[in-house]
Parts: C-alpha cells; sequence; structure tokens
C-alpha cells in the first residue's frame, strides 16, 4: 500500500458524494454477516476434539429441525457447552471494541485512536478490579454490575483524556496520543497498586478478569454485554452523519447545523458503555479498535454510515478468528487471545504512526 493511497484513506471525509442506499447496506451486511457465519462454523470445529462443520452446523439445527444425531457426546459437548458460548463472548467482544474504536477515530478524526491506545480500555479494567474488590463476582447481578463498573472506569478515562487533550477546542494528534499514553499509564499503575495490597484469594480474581481471555461465562454475563452493544451501537449509528459532517473540521460542522460538543458527547457516552461492557469481560484485548476500522475505510470507504456497522461485523469476525488461533497455536494449551491482537496490533500501530509522521513531514 502506497503512502498516497494512506492518506487518501485516513483524510478527512466531506459529506459524502454517493448516496448511503437501503440495498447498499444490505449487501455489505450481508456479505459480512456470511463471513461470521463462516468464521462461528470453524471456530466451532477447530480444537483438540475436531469436529466437521457439517457435523456442527446439525448440531446448531437439530433444536428446531428433526435431524439424525449423527455426532457422539463428547462432540456435542466440545461445541454446544465449552466452543460456542466462547465464540458467541469473542464476537460481542471483538464488535463492541471496533465500532468503540471507528466511532473514536470519527470523533477525533485521528485514525490512531481506538479504546486502548487512548486508555479507555485501561479505564474501564480499573473499574472491573473496583467491583472485583467490593465483591462483584461473574454470576448474579454481579453479571449486571460488572459492565456498569467496566462503563464508568472508560466513562471516567475518556473525559480525563478529552480534557488533557483539548486545545482551542480541538484534538491535535500528538496531544490525544500523549493523553492516552498518560491516561493509560495512570490506571495500569492504579491496578499495580492495588494488586500489591489485596490479599492472594482476591489478587486471583483481578489477575483473571484482566488477562484479555475469552473464557466462559455464564449466560447473563453474555447477555448484558449483548445489551450494552445493541444499545450503544444503536446510538453511534444515530450519530454517523453527524460524524461524517463532523469530519470537515469543527467551525464548519458547527455552521452546517452540527452541535458538535453534544455529538462528542454522545460518541464518549456510547463507546465507554460498549467497552466498557466488552473488558468486563474479556480483560484488555489491544489493537482490535484499531486495526478493525482502519481495514473497513480502506476496503468501505469512510462514510461512517457504512463505516461503523462494517467496523461492528469485521470485529466480532477478527476476534473470532484470533480466538481460534489463541487455541489451535499452542494446543492443548490455550494462549489469551490478547498476546494474539497485540502480536498483530503493535507492528501495524507502529506502521501506520510511521507512515503518518513521513506525510505529516512533507
Amino acid at each position: 500500500m502506497s503512502e498516497r493511497t494512506l492518506a487518501s484513506s485516513v483524510a478527512p471525509a466531506a459529506i459524502p458524494a454517493a448516496p448511503v442506499t437501503a440495498r447498499r447496506l444490505l449487501r455489505l451486511c450481508g456479505g459480512l454477516s456470511a463471513a461470521l457465519l463462516a468464521t462461528l462454523l470453524l471456530s466451532l470445529s477447530a480444537g483438540t476434539i475436531p469436529v466437521g462443520p457439517h457435523r456442527v452446523l446439525l448440531m446448531l439445527l437439530e433444536p428446531v429441525l428433526p435431524l439424525p444425531a449423527i455426532w457422539t457426546p463428547t462432540e456435542a459437548a466440545a461445541v454446544l457447552v465449552l466452543r460456542l458460548p466462547r465464540a458467541l463472548l469473542a464476537g460481542l467482544v471483538g464488535a463492541s471494541l471496533a465500532i468503540a474504536g471507528g466511532a473514536f477515530q470519527a470523533m477525533s478524526r485521528n485514525p490512531l485512536a481506538d479504546p486502548f491506545i487512548l486508555g479507555v480500555s485501561s479505564g474501564a479494567a480499573f473499574g472491573v478490579v473496583v467491583a472485583v474488590l467490593l465483591g462483584v463476582g461473574p454470576g448474579g447481578a454481579g453479571a449486571v454490575l460488572a459492565p456498569l463498573f467496566g462503563f464508568a472506569g472508560a466513562l471516567l478515562a475518556a473525559l480525563v483524556v478529552y480534557r488533557l487533550a483539548s486545545v482551542d477546542a480541538r484534538l491535535p494528534v500528538e496531544t490525544l496520543l500523549l493523553a492516552g499514553v498518560a491516561v493509560s499509564l495512570f490506571f495500569a499503575s492504579a491496578i499495580m497498586l492495588v494488586s500489591a495490597l489485596v490479599p492472594a484469594v482476591e489478587l486471583q480474581g483481578i489477575v483473571f478478569s484482566l488477562m484479555g481471555n475469552l473464557a466462559p461465562r455464564g449466560p447473563a454475563a453474555v447477555a448484558a454485554v449483548a445489551a450494552c452493544l445493541a444499545v450503544g451501537s444503536a446510538v453511534l449509528l444515530a450519530v454517523a452523519q453527524p460524524l461524517n459532517v463532523l469530519a470537515l473540521g469543527e467551525e464548519a460542522a458547527a455552521a452546517l447545523g452540527v452541535e458538535v460538543e453534544r455529538a462528542k458527547r454522545v460518541v464518549f457516552v456510547a463507546a465507554s458503555l460498549v467497552t466498557g461492557a466488552a473488558v468486563s469481560v474479556s480483560g484488555s484485548v489491544a489493537f482490535v479498535g484499531l486495526m478493525v476500522p482502519h481495514a473497513a475505510r480502506l476496503l468501505f470507504g469512510p462514510d461512517n454510515r457504512v463505516l461503523l456497522p462494517a467496523s461492528l461485523l469485521m470485529g466480532a469476525i477478527f476476534l473470532m478468528a484470533a480466538d481460534v488461533v489463541a487455541r489451535l497455536v499452542a494446543a492443548p494449551a490455550e494462549l489469551p487471545v490478547g498476546v494474539i491482537t497485540a502480536f498483530c496490533g503493535a507492528p501495524f500501530f507502529a506502521v501506520l504512526l510511521r507512515r503518518r509522521a513521513r506525510g505529516g513531514a512533507r
């Protein structure tokens, strides 16, 4: 990819010239949904107990269709009890982080922004640690309370980053990144301080909550994350067109009738909600919100009415596929999925940052 192509892909987008038709959205979402279903079948088929995709499909259809059981009880347990909840969780977390990253990038007009780099994930992780210290467990009411604590931490971090980075109502790239790093380090230090002071029993719960893994959770936790994603993504999609206009610059957007500060607040709250819910069940999974929206922008253009739903579906596909790699690369042991995303994301971020620096120097 040339620097010219990269620059055109990340340049601020004006109001889209080509209208977004229902047919185009349906075609895009249909294609990505088909890819998501294929990835789901791959995730359910792959493992130390391999199960053919056709058997997996029959298992999933068996509750609604009278089909012969051609699978063994061991295969059924591996697919339905172990892999299916994990795959669903991976899809929800990936979708949440990707649409939050896309919204942060559109709001800040900066393709380097994402919940992890901006410190929002660290704030959410701190909120989850506070929940663990207060005895909020993964089951029962804790399935709903943990995402709320994560949301509060994520929102606090996002507000602090915005206040630190804002210069004359603008968000310069360098200031935004430095503010995100500073806030991320602060919350990481706070987590380490808490970890050093708590008893060993509670420390185990904190470490488990922050490993960046997709260990199976109860249905209540999965439902809570799904609800947060549904609400947050609906809000973000509702402000997609104002975000398009905001790409012209804050003054121009205000002149065209966009309530700039209100749009920013909506993005901060909705993106923090989905990020906090995702971190509450998976820990900090790095760089999903950076890589996926950027890839969606290259494939489908900068129109947020297309970019945000594409990011949501592509995020689910990416993290589900990354989880398959995490389960297979060191089988029978399993790596935290955050290790896989970090190995992919760190070089991606370095290359993107370097190319932006070269472009700015010209």
